[in-house]
């Protein structure tokens, strides 16, 4: 007589990604319930192939239903120690449910996960549920925009101050590919790994960008200068919007106006191959990336994102903005390219 009541009873369990079928269950739920790119199984395994850090999550379900989803990132480092994430080397992820307490649900199971897995803290970039999280909308914050209709409305549509340091960068000795070729991605790490170091912190393993290239729908644009490529990114593309993500340019790139001719190029590009939206991604609260985003005519949106610290344990610092890495950053910024290359994936590997 209980058994059909047992049926409707929700649970929650960990995943695992080696049952088949199991990733492509939750692709279709994250599809219908409108999950970032960050929320896939493909986004975790690729970051899994990238980095060596495991892929991990865990699905509410009623009988054969699932009714909840959230993806995790099992990350440790020798530097910044142990975290369950969600999503790893994500700006999005936490919990994707129906309802509260299927949220709280997922949320407490993370708790648990953490605890089993050694991991004194876990990070949602994303909402979460239940008293035990901190969570904070002054941190971080999206931005996000329609693209225009043609190529000459979406440069009117940049405010005249940007608008014209695209112009300068379009009048420039500039050339423009896209791709995911070998030498698409030889370039775009080149100029990444440059970008990063002089911003003083550690690259990711070109492996990731490899992985994510080879899983999902990416793609690679960069700006050349006479034969050189000068500015470069990895974008992403998932429900109809194109997300920016891993991108930067060399030193001759601003007065060139690389980057300003890249990104206007990415949204031309974009809006070919059917996109509706151009996802800037995130930036600090306040930052000059921010401010950078802004002067695009993008509105800052805040972001929520969670944070769980088992008791006795100090709150995880990976943030390159904190007082504590300020001397680590400023001697970064100063090593041999070469070196700051050869390290950096090392360090990047356990930021998640």
């Amino acid at each position: 007589m209980n058994a059909p009541f047992a049926l409707l009873r929700e649970t929650a369990r960990a995943v695992d990604f080696r049952h088949p079928g199991e990733a492509e269950r939750i692709e279709r739920f994250v599809v219908a319930h409108g999950g970032s790119v960050f929320h896939r199984p493909a986004w975790l395994e690729a970051v899994e192939h990238g980095t060596g850090q495991r892929a991990r999550g865990l699905v509410a379900e009623k009988g054969a239903e699932i009714t909840g989803w959230l993806p995790l990132t099992e990350v440790h480092s020798p530097l910044f120690g142990r975290v369950l994430a969600s999503s790893g080397f994500a700006v999005e992820g936490g919990v994707l449910a129906g309802s509260q307490v299927t949220a709280l649900r997922l949320c407490d199971a993370a708790m648990e996960m953490a605890v089993r897995l050694s991991c004194p803290s876990a990070e949602l970039r994303g909402p979460a549920a239940g008293e035990a999280w901190t969570v904070r909308t002054d941190s971080h914050c999206g931005f996000v925009h329609t693209l225009a209709s043609d190529d000459d409305a979406q440069l009117l549509a940049i405010p005249r101050k940007q608008r014209a340091e695209v112009r300068k960068g379009l009048s420039a000795d500039l050339e423009v590919s896209t791709g995911a070729s070998e030498a698409d991605r030889a370039a775009h790490h080149a100029v990444y790994a440059e970008s990063v170091r002089n911003l003083g912190t550690p690259v990711f393993p070109r492996a990731l960008f490899d992985a994510v290239l080879d899983t999902l729908d990416a793609d690679i644009l960069t700006v050349w200068h006479r034969g050189i490529p000068v500015a470069s990114v990895l974008s992403l593309y998932h429900g109809g919007a194109v997300m920016p993500y891993w991108g930067g340019g060399t030193q001759a790139a601003r007065v060139l106006r690389a980057n300003d001719r890249m990104y206007y190029e990415l949204m031309l590009h974009a809006r070919r191959r059917g996109c509706t939206r151009f996802d800037f991604g995130r930036s600090k609260t306040g930052s000059g990336a921010a401010a950078f985003k802004k002067n695009w005519g993008f509105e800052a949106e805040p972001l929520a994102y969670a944070s769980w610290t088992a008791p006795g344990h100090a709150l995880r610092d990976a943030d390159p903005t904190s007082e504590r890495h300020q001397a680590r950053i400023a001697l970064w910024k100063r090593l041999p390219l070469p070196i700051a290359n050869w390290l950096g994936p090392w360090i990047a590997r356990g930021l998640g």
